[in-house]
């Protein structure tokens, strides 16, 4: 595994560090819009004095923190693969490049010893198939981490991902909410039985479950922005569509998110691309006031 040396640094001196994947650039964002991710979620890490790191494989090696020439490669999509936790050493060995989902982002995050992850939203359960779940919900299940996103996925099944989160154990915090948000949207009417209103409250009570030896994430959601927040009504008739697109389309595994977020782009004639930038920017903040706190609750 390799460690950019400010990253390694700032984790052996306990500073604050927020790992980010990579998939959502890689995979997850049309071109250039991944660019415009990258710089806003870095820079609002920075502007609450943590590091960020991005975690991938890079030709084999799994990494926290990318190279610039790096991270050129990854934004231009150049050969690189989607990498899941059940992937990674398969790339690894195969001396691949590969963007991680949150599932692998987890893997490699807390074996280098980070805290905080910062994503959009996270894998879960999928629509008209209880069985195929996003690997995202196992290694929450398994990670001591503290995990922000803006709730799973819009075109996932919300409500039986809440009853798996449950089901494995994982606490999920509202911050400033008492309902899940819907990613694109800020209220899906399912309501949570946590809730924190500052970043201090919210590393205590991680902080909390690890005394006792849980091994779970603590998963901690919040809103997207509102003034780029999208009507539930409109999501979930673009969703439907989209939907519908894929099965048309035959598309299925991996590629079923790329494909249904696209659609879902169109259908909202681009609005959901404004909406997924400006929660991916405002839940590395989050990430990185969290990731202060707790820093500051261990010294």
């Amino acid at each position: 595994m390799r460690v950019l040396p400010n990253v390694a640094a700032a984790i052996e001196a306990g500073e604050p560090v927020v790992a980010l994947e990579s998939s959502v650039l890689a995979q997850g964002l049309p071109i250039p819009s991944n660019r415009e991710a990258a710089e806003r979620m870095t820079r609002a890490v920075e502007r609450c004095g943590a590091i960020s790191a991005i975690t991938a494989v890079v030709r084999g090696e799994a990494t926290l923190g990318l190279e610039p020439a790096e991270l050129e490669r990854f934004l231009a999509r150049d050969g690189v693969r989607k990498v899941s936790s059940r992937d990674l050493g398969v790339a690894i060995a195969q001396k691949a490049d590969g963007a991680t989902t949150v599932a692998a982002s987890l893997c490699i995050a807390r074996a280098i010893g980070t805290d905080v992850l910062a994503t959009g939203g996270i894998g879960g359960v999928h629509r008209g198939a209880a069985f195929d779940e996003s690997g995202d919900l196992v290694e929450l299940a398994r990670t001591p981490m503290i995990v922000v996103c803006a709730g799973a996925k819009s075109i996932l099944d919300l409500p039986a991902t809440l009853e798996r989160l449950e089901t494995l154990g994982v606490a999920v915090v509202g911050y400033r909410t008492d309902e899940l948000p819907g990613f694109f949207t800020r209220t899906t009417g399912l309501k949570l039985t946590a809730r924190a209103d500052s970043p201090e409250e919210i590393a205590a009570i991680h902080l909390a479950s690890r005394s006792l030896g849980r091994r779970q994430a603590t998963l901690v959601v919040q809103p997207p922005p509102a003034d780029v927040a999208l009507p539930q009504d409109l999501v979930d008739s673009a969703v439907a569509e989209a939907l519908d697109n894929a099965q048309l389309a035959g598309v299925h595994g991996a590629a079923t998110t790329p494909f249904l977020l696209g659609a879902v782009l169109r259908a909202t004639e681009g609005r959901s691309l404004s909406a997924n930038l400006g929660l991916l920017e405002e839940n590395a903040y989050l990430a990185a006031l969290i990731a202060v706190a707790l820093a500051a609750a261990r010294r």
